[in-house]
């Protein structure tokens, strides 16, 4: 599989670069941001932690303002950000232009209704065709762990809880963590799967740790001034379900941070810090 390179920086000794590829699943060209650092080579390859942003983000949001890097260059891991939804001309797109459906608002699962399913395949192409891609194409190991923000925490989860034999850790800031019952959820649910909610629930992070048999290390940080939080984030349901399935799930909130980059950039040395673990202990 062919990649175009866009653009390459050295950054804390690595080097932070974003490519272009041809994606099978989505059938569109995708984008994706990776950071390398200095340590990683053919004969000592590095784990990788797959970052999933947000509504309206792309593959630059995490790269340009959450401050990783430096971080993931101590510790030795990769970091790979791919973007939020398929891309192109042929690609739809909410007919109103809407922020929370449609381009920049992939979700993170696999459509099954149209005009959606012809691209909206995001969900292979995360646990799929973009580990695959990467592992050929970078000196990284087979090591993952994933994460993600609000749209991507709700993606970084469920995918989390639906593969845990290929994680080694998850973890979220502010997650859609029960979309089933708030609005985000329930539009792009209904537009992408249609009307069958026994679908919805396989992309809920509350009910899919409630019900988990096979559970893998888990951190979420949520802002106790983040305008969402009362009716789109729902994190009292993450917590119940973590209680009531004995699920190790860290769930740390902090007064006076709000949904922005500004609360990430805040504790993201923290999540790096707390996969390099659990990816070292899998070793």
């Amino acid at each position: 599989m062919m990649l175009e390179e866009i653009s390459s920086n050295k950054m804390f000794a690595g080097v932070q670069a974003h490519f272009q590829h041809d994606a099978e699943s989505l059938k569109c060209k995708m984008r994706f941001a990776i950071y390398l650092p200095e340590c990683a080579s053919k004969s000592s390859p590095v784990p990788v932690l797959y970052w999933l942003s947000g509504l309206t983000c792309t593959d630059e949001n995490f790269v340009q303002k959450a401050g990783g890097q430096r971080m993931a260059s101590i510790l030795g891991i990769a970091i790979v950000c791919p973007d939020t939804s398929p891309r192109g001309d042929d690609v739809a797109d909410d007919e109103n232009q809407a922020y929370d459906l449609g381009l920049g608002a992939g979700f993170y699962i696999n459509a099954t209704e149209k005009p959606w399913s012809s691209h909206y395949q995001m969900y292979d192409y995360i646990v799929d065709e973009l580990p695959k891609l990467i592992e050929a194409n970078f000196p990284v190991s087979s090591k993952k762990s994933i994460s993600g923000h609000s749209m991507g925490g709700h993606g970084a989860l469920t995918i989390a809880l639906k593969n845990p034999d290929l994680y080694c850790s998850v973890s979220a800031f502010s997650p859609i963590a029960n979309p089933v019952n708030c609005a985000w959820g329930q539009k792009a649910f209904s537009a992408y799967l249609g009307s069958d909610q026994t679908l919805w629930q396989q992309h809920d992070a509350s009910l899919l740790m409630k019900a988990s048999t096979h559970h893998i290390p888990a951190l979420v940080d949520q802002g106790l001034d983040d305008d969402f939080l009362k009716e789109q984030l729902h994190p009292k349901s993450l917590i119940s379900a973590a209680l009531s399935n004995n699920y190790p799930l860290i769930l740390n909130q902090h007064q006076g941070y709000d949904h922005s980059y500004f609360f990430i950039a805040s504790f993201i040395e923290n999540h790096l810090c707390f996969h390099a673990q659990h990816l070292q202990d899998s070793q």
